[in-house]
């Protein structure tokens, strides 16, 4: 189902928690959970896909993400994701987006 706010992982069973077995990160207000190169959160007793949020340049970010940058790595679909102050970055043509 989707809506404006989120889009809930149809069929998935499992309940993202504490010692669930999958990595969590924080995310804004809330907690991630990377799970078969999705990124899930919990919302209202489902797992909802973490959303993007778009193409939103990160500027002024200097520091290049990458093996060994001392940020969380977490594969998400095609790409790798670097968790950063509580937010994820994503390599984009050259820059990097906030998700």
């Amino acid at each position: 189902m989707t809506t404006a706010e989120h889009t809930t992982h149809e069929n998935h069973a499992h309940a993202h928690g504490d010692d669930c077995g999958h990595l969590a990160f924080p995310h804004g207000d809330h907690t991630d959970y990377a799970h078969d190169g999705h990124i899930h959160r919990m919302h209202d007793g489902h797992a909802d896909e973490c959303a993007d949020g778009g193409h939103t340049v990160h500027r002024n970010h200097d520091h290049e993400h990458g093996d060994d940058c001392g940020h969380l790595a977490v594969r998400h679909d095609d790409h790798t994701d670097y968790v950063h102050d509580g937010h994820r970055h994503a390599a984009h043509e050259g820059h990097w987006d906030d998700h």
